[in-house]
Order: C-alpha cells, then sequence, then structure tokens
C-alpha cells in the first residue's frame, strides 16, 4: 500500500523513519534503552533504574522492545535471565544526541534546563504527529506548498481536507510556518533544521552507518555529494555497520557518547510545571 504520492524510494524512505521512530517514541522506551547503555541486566537491576515504572508496565515494555529487535532477551537459566541492546540498538542509540541538540537550539526552553532524557522524548513525541514526517518531507523537497498540493502528495487516497488538522498540528508545534488560511506552508527554521535527525534515522534504518545521513538526498548537506545511492531502506534486522558517532567495540554494542548520569537528574519523571517560552517550537 502507498504511503505517499512520492516515487517510491522516498515513499519508502518516509515509511521506515516512521517505524524506526514508532519504535523509540512510546513513553519509557528511550529510557529503558538507556538504562541498557553499558551491559546486559536483570529484571530486578533494569526496575532499579526506572523505578517509576510498575512491574507490570516493565514487563510489557520489555517484551514490545524485544519484539522490535531492539532488546535482547538471553536465557541463561531458568532463573537467570538478562536483558541487552542488540546490535541495531546499539547503532541506534547515535541519533539521540542529536535530537537533544535539536532539542536545545530549537524548542522552547523552561527556566530550569531539562535533562537530556525529556529533550529527547519531546522531540520525538512532535515527531510522531500524525503524518508528520511526509509533510516535512514533502516540503523540504518542493518548498512553498498548498494545502492541497500537500494532500495530494501526503495523503493520495483520502479527502484532501483532512490534511489540514495535521498541518494546523505543525504551524501550532513551531515546525512549519504559514502567513494564514489560504497561504501555502512551508518549512520552518527549526523543521528545517531536522535534517540530521532525520538524515540519521534514515540511514540507520536502511542499514547504513550514519555518516551516511550527511548524503542523504533530502536532508543531506548540499556541499557533501557523493554517488547516487538508492534510500530503500532494509527490512532485515541484521547487524548494520557501526557508526562513527560512537566509538567500536568487541564484543558489546557500542555505547552513547553521553555518560548515563546526565541523561537523568533524578529518579521520578517529573518536570517544573510551566515552560517559559524563548520563541521556539512547543514542547
Amino acid at each position: 500500500m502507498t504511503l505517499t504520492g512520492l516515487p517510491h524510494d522516498a515513499d519508502t524512505d518516509i515509511a521506515r523513519v516512521s517505524q524506526a521512530l514508532a519504535m523509540i517514541t512510546p513513553r519509557w522506551n528511550a529510557r529503558i534503552l538507556l538504562a541498557l547503555d553499558a551491559q546486559p541486566l536483570r529484571y530486578k537491576e533494569i526496575a532499579r533504574k526506572v523505578p517509576w515504572l510498575l512491574n507490570g508496565q516493565l514487563h510489557l515494555k520489555l517484551r514490545q522492545l524485544c519484539d522490535a529487535g531492539l532488546v535482547r532477551r538471553t536465557e541463561h537459566t531458568t532463573r537467570h535471565v538478562t536483558y541487552g541492546h542488540t546490535d541495531r540498538a546499539g547503532t541506534l542509540l547515535p541519533v539521540l544526541p542529536l535530537i537533544v541538540t535539536w532539542a536545545e537550539k530549537n524548542l522552547e526552553q523552561p527556566e530550569k534546563p531539562l535533562p537530556a532524557i525529556e529533550q529527547i522524548e519531546d522531540s520525538l513525541t512532535l515527531l510522531t504527529r500524525r503524518h508528520a514526517v511526509a509533510l516535512l518531507w514533502v516540503l523540504k523537497v518542493r518548498g512553498e506548498s498548498s494545502g492541497r498540493t500537500l494532500a495530494r502528495i501526503v495523503m493520495p487516497d483520502s479527502d484532501w481536507t483532512n490534511v489540514y488538522p495535521p498541518l494546523r498540528q505543525l504551524v501550532a508545534d513551531g515546525l512549519i510556518d504559514t502567513d494564514g488560511s489560504g497561504h501555502p506552508y512551508r518549512l520552518s527554521a527549526a523543521g528545517d533544521a531536522l535534517g540530521p535527525v532525520l538524515g540519521a534515522l534514515s540511514a540507520w534504518s536502511a542499514g547504513q552507518p550514519l555518516r551516511q545521513a550527511a548524503h542523504h538526498p533530502v536532508w543531506g548537506r548540499p556541499d557533501a555529494a557523493s554517488a547516487a545511492q538508492k534510500w530503500v531502506s532494509n527490512p532485515s534486522r541484521r547487524p548494520v555497520p557501526a557508526a562513527t558517532l560512537a566509538p567500536a567495540t568487541t564484543g558489546r554494542s557500542p555505547s552513547p557518547a553521553w555518560r548515563h548520569g546526565g541523561l537523568f537528574s533524578h529518579a521520578g519523571p517529573a518536570r517544573p510545571p510551566a515552560a517559559l517560552p524563548t520563541g521556539g517550537p512547543r514542547r
């Protein structure tokens, strides 16, 4: 089933990036992956790192991450089971610092700085809005476009007026700009700045090293010309080449570029009750 009216390669690329975001965006998924950043852990050890999750919730989340191919469950004996990153998860984690960098520059910031993990979660929420990735993609390719044109490309099988709710949401989030009702839409500066994040997710989902993000045909840097290649993601879960953003290790997945303690300011997920806008997209 066709996702958009774009060429097949671009259509597949958008679908795979959307799937990658769907793996890590659900609440607590990123926190659990980061809790496993050093070595495989037993269930009780993970529970101590994410104490705000109830026992049944943690079990469900681990099972979902295993099904997604990001966590590996290893049964050493019937009473000794550990959970650790798969190779795919190890190469995905270096994308998270790119998300933090984008959030710190483009999201409105509260008076008290948020931990990196909350910057990640807020950013992922914006990117997984309905049709968000496809709309951003099309506006990057076509430039300024009308709502009817975007509807024809992004949701060709739907009534064209259905494009306006997701467009209004993206405008409210600060990722798309418009001069008002009846005027065309365009990427905002914050939406355009998502290029490194979306390019890296595309490279990861295609089984490419993350350095290839700079050569992405849509989100890459114009000065990073490279030989033409098909950006069709590989659905296989086989290990992918390690990204240059994380140091290579032997016998274990690459570790993210930050220290675990810098991601969580405290055990609980509470954040300040109000954010002070600084001109960036809404959280």
